[in-house]
């Protein structure tokens, strides 16, 4: 029995028709045709045959690997493809180029004005105390020949006046003071406001043999990167990324640990769709911060909608 009789075989033993395996595997029905007939060659290509093969078994209840394995001479085999660097690296250094030129001529122009700023301030400051000296007024020294009378009748009222001073100068410093420390109180009762922080939820949890579940990104900040990683170095899974807002495809292949990892900037988007084929062998992290599946990875075919609602 060839692979294509098998896995016709499994399908027609699990009670599924060639539309409803097609609606699961979002595998064209006349490429599964070509699969069960054995025309290989009908395929986009050699990787598309055994990702195509592998996503029928997994569908079926097949081992995808073992059924690999054992028709490895019949399937046609692909060469290893390096992985390209993804739209937001490219971004990365395309903006730290641009930014780099623009720096290194707003600095001099900087340091001048720094330089204008500090020779206005000296020439100012030798202008106002040369002013100052010139302008001052010559003190009278007393004369030896002075006499200095002194009314009994107003004796201590000098001193009376000193003392007046003296509290009139205490009574504001305090005034002052309470007036500084009213503004210190003031400014230590408001609190600052921390920022909120990213949080997703599930809105929505699916069911069946492919759950499509539903996840809400709430206070999302102005940067979003998805970073995909391998869970099992002997493990990988077909993978499809969308834009659901432009219908733009971001990832579309096999995902494994030689291509692991991927990071993607969707800081744009609104809303991204995952359409994950074998979830236990696929990491996915926003921001840093592992995803869980809102199903159980059991549940080997998982598709996601993520909604990205922005922080005000």
């Amino acid at each position: 029995m060839d692979v294509g009789a098998k896995l016709k075989e499994a399908r027609l033993a699990s009670g599924l028709s060639l539309d409803s395996l097609q609606e699961t595997t979002k595998i064209q029905k006349r490429y599964l045709l070509a699969i069960e007939e054995g025309n290989l060659h009908i395929l986009p290509g050699k990787f598309y045959a055994r990702a195509f093969i592998k996503e029928y078994a997994n569908a079926v209840g097949l081992d995808s690997n073992e059924l690999l394995e054992e028709y490895k001479e019949e399937i046609p085999s692909t060469e290893e493809e390096n992985v390209q660097y993804t739209r937001m690296q490219r971004t990365r250094k395309e903006q730290s180029t641009d930014k780099g030129p623009g720096i290194s001529s707003v600095i001099p122009m900087i340091i001048v004005a720094l330089l204008i700023i500090g020779i206005v301030a000296v020439t100012w400051w030798f202008i106002r105390e040369n002013t100052s000296e010139n302008g001052s007024e010559p003190v009278e020294e007393p004369q030896d020949n002075n006499v200095i009378i002194t009314n009994p009748d107003n004796t201590g009222s000098d001193s009376g006046d000193e003392n007046q001073s003296e509290e009139g100068a205490t009574d504001a410093e305090e005034t002052d003071t309470d007036e500084e420390n009213s503004e210190d109180g003031d400014a230590s009762d408001d609190p600052e406001e921390e920022p909120s922080e990213a949080e997703i939820t599930v809105a929505e949890e699916g069911t069946g043999q492919s759950p499509e579940s539903t996840l809400e990104l709430n206070d999302a900040p102005d940067e979003v990167i998805i970073t995909l990683e391998s869970s099992n170095a002997d493990d990988h899974t077909w993978l499809e990324i969308r834009n659901e807002g432009t219908d733009e495809s971001l990832y579309n292949a096999d995902f494994n640990a030689e291509t692991s990892p991927v990071e993607l900037d969707v800081s744009d988007a609104e809303a991204i769709y995952f359409n994950v084929g074998n979830a236990p062998a696929l990491n996915i992290l926003i921001n840093g911060e592992a995803l869980e599946y809102p199903v159980d990875i059991s549940k080997v075919h998982q598709r996601l909608h993520l909604n990205i609602n922005k922080a005000e």
